[in-house]
């Protein structure tokens, strides 16, 4: 039998509260930043998804409307768009975007400071924040529903064990993410090396190449359960990387599985981004990872022909890609697109089949250390989630 809110059996010392009991919005506003001397503003774009701290800000000298104060210490929360996960928790005094709730206990006393961040940033919080959410394009959550959120809470003397936990784990995974930071860098750098020296080198369009397709429009048509197959979009291929935790199916017949399949030693790309179009052009290789799989409109798949090996080609769209390359080509207006067709006539460089093996050889070491670093980080992220998931469960 389910018990109900009213009848839960809770440990000792645990309540259930709404957000709104232990929780307020700071109120403290400023007419004009400058004057006043606040140095630095922060937007919704310097917030990013899934990361406590602030690392990005704006200067208030170079002009803001914004009149939202905030102090070291509160938490900051973005109201639009609330799937986007933003939360951080600010190290430094400044102004922000009215798209941005700042948050504060009401009492230090019944939820300590430093746990507040880690509750707005739970499944449950979310999901509730994204269901509030009201408007079309840019859609808003309000205060009045945050308000009414019900989590359990422990007692103050067990808030300060768990922090220490959430803490721990946390700078586990930055400690990770700048191991894995420098690592990029160093593959960054080796591709400069490699690419500066091209006079030797061939050209050719990518087009004439390999083999360019875009995947395969999803529609709702396309659902109706018979003849289902994974298949790949946007948020499954990252810079040098699969990501391949989401994987969705859709309806292929056979012709359509045999024109949109994927075959191992494919080179996967980016066709198109819904933030910035210098995010058009992520490249990946696909290895079988999965059985019978296909790739959707949203990326473009690359085949190699003999002048190129299919890996020297992934190394080929990745300069291409930090070059800006690819952004510079395609077509920015709401979502940036670059399109196969634009992608094809791209002209790249690239040395006999010798210096591409020689190239690609100690890549290959580079991004075999880069693959055990972002296992390490998402088995290291996953710890911190199940922490964080765990931690106001208070049966």
């Amino acid at each position: 039998m389910n018990k109900t809110k009213n009848t839960e059996s809770l440990k000792p010392g645990w309540r259930r509260v709404k957000f709104g009991d232990v929780v307020q919005l700071s109120k403290a506003r400023c007419a004009d930043p400058l004057a006043e001397g606040v140095e630095r503003y922060v937007g919704l774009e310097h917030l990013e998804p899934g990361d406590l701290r602030i690392r990005n800000w704006g200067n208030v000298a170079d002009g803001v409307t914004f009149t939202s104060v905030f102090q070291p210490g509160q938490v900051l929360f973005g109201k639009r768009r609330a799937y986007q996960r933003k939360v951080a928790v600010a190290d430094f005094s400044g102004v922000c975007s009215g798209d941005i709730y700042v948050m504060e206990t009401k009492d230090a006393n019944v939820l300590l400071p430093e746990l507040l961040p880690f509750v707005c940033q739970t499944e449950a919080f979310f999901d509730r924040a994204v269901s509030t959410s009201a408007g079309s394009l840019s859609p808003r959550t309000n205060w009045t529903s945050l308000a009414e959120f019900e989590f359990l809470l422990p007692p103050i003397s067990k808030q300060t064990g768990l922090v220490n936990a959430l803490e721990s784990a946390g700078n586990l995974v930055d400690a990770r993410k700048k191991a894995l930071e420098s690592l990029q860098i160093v593959i960054r750098s080796k591709l400069e090396s490699d690419f500066s020296d091209q006079s030797r080198w061939k050209s050719g369009r990518i087009g004439t190449l390999g083999e360019v397709q875009l995947g395969r429009q999803r529609a709702p048509k396309y659902t109706t359960g018979q003849f289902n197959k994974p298949y790949l979009r946007v948020v499954n291929v990252l810079d040098g990387r699969l990501d391949l935790r989401d994987v969705e199916i859709m309806d292929f017949n056979e012709r359509d599985f045999a024109r949109y399949s994927l075959q191992p030693n494919d080179v996967l790309i980016t066709e198109g981004d819904l933030i910035s179009v210098y995010n058009v052009g992520r490249s990946a290789i696909w290895n079988g990872e999965i059985a019978d799989c296909c790739l959707q409109n949203t990326l473009i798949r690359f085949r190699s022909g003999p002048d190129l090996i299919p890996k020297f080609a992934l190394a080929a769209f990745r300069f291409a890609f930090y070059k800006a390359v690819f952004a510079k080509a395609a077509n920015a207006t709401t979502v940036a697109h670059l399109g196969a067709e634009r992608f094809s006539k791209i002209e790249i460089r690239y040395p006999n089949i010798a210096r591409q093996i020689e190239i690609t050889n100690l890549l290959d070491e580079l991004y075999s250390v880069e693959g055990q670093l972002e296992s390490r980080l998402s088995a290291e992220e996953k710890l911190l989630k199940q922490i964080r998931e765990e931690m106001l469960k208070g049966g």
